[in-house]
């Protein structure tokens, strides 16, 4: 990978959970911490990229002149900022771990104990890195992320074609030292026609490597 492989190049990146909320007090939420993500768009902006981050709720922070942060916190917040800024990104990445579902309704009050249950009707959310599939154009490249916990290369493979995604990042809660909470991570890449896998390494380091891939198939 060359120095600066990606002048002149915008990457649209998600990183991060989203919080989906129940009541003022309370959410639907997941594990992720947004390491993953933060470290390509550092990765990225390394290597001169003009990088647009939509973030979720996480406690990290960016400094770097070429990334530009949108803080959101629900599955819709990150759809609306993600469709804004689509058009004029050459490369998407979708390494957020975005909500699947959100409570149907939300109580404007604190939901007070009642009994010994409590029902909650869901409704799925957006299918962010699916929706934006639809509307890609030749020019731009797609790169998508898929934590399993079973099947992990059929589901992951599924989620490529589906969601008409150029690469996806697969990595498994089986592997110990990756995933949710961990400064390390352990990934497969997997293109239509291809395969990569790669040894348990800091995140830092898991982003060069996605990063370095993108740019060869980029500038071929």
């Amino acid at each position: 990978m060359t120095e600066r492989s990606f002048n002149g190049k915008t990457v649209l990146l998600t990183a991060g959970p989203t919080h989906e909320p129940i009541d003022p007090v309370r959410f639907i939420g997941n594990h992720s911490t947004g390491k993953m993500g933060y470290a390509l768009a550092e990765c990225f902006a390394e290597q001169g990229a003009k990088v647009v981050l939509v973030s979720g709720p996480t406690n990290l922070h960016t400094h770097h002149a070429n990334i530009q942060v949108k803080h959101v916190t629900t599955a819709n917040e990150m759809y609306k900022a993600v469709q804004k800024y689509a058009d004029a990104a050459d490369i998407w990445v979708f390494a957020a771990a975005v909500a699947d579902y959100r409570p149907k309704t939300v109580a404007d009050k604190k939901i007070k104990k009642a009994g010994d249950e409590l029902t909650i009707e869901l409704v799925k959310n957006v299918d962010i890195a699916a929706a934006l599939g639809k509307q890609k154009e030749e020019w731009q490249f797609s790169v998508g992320f898929a934590l399993e916990t079973d099947n992990e290369s059929a589901n992951a493979r599924e989620k490529l074609r589906k969601k008409n995604l150029d690469m996806i990042v697969l990595n498994s809660l089986k592997d110990p030292g990756a995933g949710f909470a961990h400064d390390t991570n352990k990934i497969t890449i997997i293109e239509e026609d291809a395969t990569h896998t790669f040894e348990l390494k800091k995140k830092s380091e898991v982003a060069e490597d996605i990063v370095n891939l993108i740019s060869k198939r980029i500038h071929g």
